[in-house]
């Protein structure tokens, strides 16, 4: 705890004398006290000088002429300070905000709203007493319809060896094949093996083996199928099937189109297994959607953070905000919920947190007091303790015992999918948008709904093997998507967007960490705290910063 108090008084500029620090641990609850202390000292009328170091009798000052609460509640919070801080001032915030996150206010206007008589005398036992978790205290008696539809976290077999690759590949084929024989366009396809002699005509279904551009511009792409391979030319002046073949990644499968002259294929038209619109389904309830909250970096937003917790809680907020808090019922973290350890190379220079057990620790120390009668999901992101290749199994509960034992928390796997009450969520933290960006000039880590709904006309959330995007050779490719979500989940680009595709949510839902090292490099710009909710079907995005 020393250290974290430390931290805090150091991000922000402000140097303890001995004395002052002394005074700090002996308050009831010194973090909340350190919190309180660094709002005084920021928005008083303290010059430079005072702020690099803080004396006790400071300290003693500050206390007699405020009211800093000790007691085990987390300090108000407001939605901007009234004055400047005197010592490294933050960049000014951006003034357009969503219109649906705009006049946040304070915890104690809506309070008293949301604590009705049967809890009143339970929030005031949990706040007057110290309590490990505001909230997450007791089972709920709210009845949940929730089913896991698809969790690998117990199926892994592969060995590591060829036979194993085969099987993957095989897997692939035969369950993408199965999409495609779907279309008319494919019902009757041929293999390769069984071309005949002066065939004009090809109906194929493919899995592409490599990617060229000849001398003149066009594409020639060698396919494959179990029988045989064959090489396809994309002529750049057929501009609407040209187009489509620059789209194409290696290992994905395909329908294929082509007329056939000699020993040459000329491909007339590129078929995606892709998905049909979907119904849309009735919501009386609400999902809140988060990924990538790098709890345990030096750059995590723990304000932010806090003020969303205290959001869910219908604790703040103006009425719209706070009446879509109340009808929340399921929150979906997809991945990254901490920073990790060893991750990147030099990463412990970027940790306020080094212990993977303690970042998850402080992870269900957050969880903790959000509302128990809201179910939580958590899948893993390549930061947390689960293996790095993809589909990754749950986080194991030797590394987050504290998450494990919250009532209200779901473990699976990466991907995984889940009916939320007839909702059907397909949550994936999104690694294979590294290689997807890389592999097609169109696509950036800025538009990920785009990437999205390309994986989506894949049914492939990572088509690409043997890149950036470590993935198992299990005997089934549990990376397919099977069955059609309402709902595709991702995060990992730390950058929220929405859109919708043929009666499909796609959803990234950004980050609670400030720009990376890694993403300056790369010049891209995270959008932060900004949360999105599916509010009763509707999209909605709430920023707490």
């Amino acid at each position: 705890m020393t250290n974290k108090i430390l931290l805090k008084f150091a991000k922000k500029g402000i140097n303890l004398s001995p004395e002052a620090y002394k005074k700090v641990l002996e308050a009831e609850n010194p973090l909340d006290f350190t919190s309180s202390l660094i709002v005084k000292l920021k928005g008083g009328d303290f010059k430079s000088k005072d702020l690099v170091s803080v004396s006790g009798q400071s300290v003693d000052e500050i206390m007699r002429n405020s009211t800093i609460e000790k007691s085990t509640t987390r300090p108000q919070l407001t939605q901007k300070e009234t004055k400047k801080p005197t010592v490294e001032p933050k960049p000014k915030e951006e003034t357009k905000k969503p219109s649906s996150i705009s006049d946040f206010k304070k915890e104690s206007d809506v309070k008293e709203k949301y604590v009705n008589k049967e809890n009143a005398e339970a929030l005031e036992t949990v706040e007057n007493k110290k309590v490990k978790f505001k909230r997450n205290l007791t089972k709920t008696n709210v009845e949940y319809d929730f089913k896991i539809i698809q969790d690998t976290s117990k199926k892994s077999y592969t060995s590591g060896e060829l036979e194993n690759l085969i099987a993957y590949f095989q897997s692939r084929y035969e369950k993408l094949a199965n999409i495609l024989v779907k279309r008319p366009e494919l019902k009757n396809y041929t293999k390769v093996a069984d071309i005949e002699e002066g065939q004009s005509n090809l109906s194929l279904i493919l899995m592409v083996r490599e990617i060229r551009s000849t001398k003149n511009g066009h594409k020639l792409i060698e396919f494959e199928d179990d029988t045989g391979t064959i090489p396809i030319l994309f002529s750049n002046k057929n501009e609407e099937v040209f187009k489509e073949a620059e789209k194409l990644v290696k290992d994905e499968v395909i329908g294929v189109l082509a007329d056939k002259n000699g020993d040459l294929a000329i491909g007339n038209e590129i078929i995606n297994p892709g998905v049909m619109r979907i119904p849309k389904k009735e919501m009386d309830f609400s999902i809140v959607f988060l990924s990538d909250v790098h709890i345990g970096s030096l750059t995590f937003l723990e304000d932010a953070f806090t003020r969303f917790i205290d959001w869910i809680n219908c604790e703040f907020g103006n009425e719209e905000q706070v009446k879509i808090a109340e009808s929340v019922k399921y929150l979906v973290i997809g991945g990254d919920i901490v920073d990790g350890i060893g991750v990147y190379p030099n990463q412990e220079k970027e940790l306020a947190i080094k212990d993977i057990t303690q970042q998850y620790n402080e992870a269900a120390r957050f969880l903790g007091n959000i509302r128990s009668d809201i179910k939580i999901i958590i899948a893993p992101g390549n930061h947390d303790a689960s293996r790095v290749a993809e589909p990754q199994p749950a986080v194991p509960e030797e590394y987050a015992k504290a998450l494990y034992e919250l009532d209200n928390v779901e473990f699976i796997s990466n991907p995984g999918v889940v009916s939320l009450d007839g909702i059907n969520v397909l949550i994936y933290h999104g690694r294979s948008f590294d290689d997807l960006v890389m592999a097609v000039k169109e696509f950036t880590h800025e538009k990920n709904d785009l990437l999205m709904e390309e994986l989506l006309k894949k049914r492939h959330l990572a088509p690409i093997y043997g890149e950036r995007t470590p993935l198992a050779s299990e005997l089934e490719d549990y990376l397919v998507i099977d069955e059609v979500p309402d709902v595709f989940h991702t995060g990992h680009v730390h950058i929220n967007t929405h859109k919708k595709y043929n009666g499909i949510h796609l959803i990234n839902s950004g980050t609670f960490q400030t720009q990376t090292e890694f993403q300056k490099i790369y010049n891209i710009e995270p959008t932060p705290a900004e949360v999105p909710v599916l509010y009763k079907g509707k999209y909605k995005c709430l920023k707490f910063i």
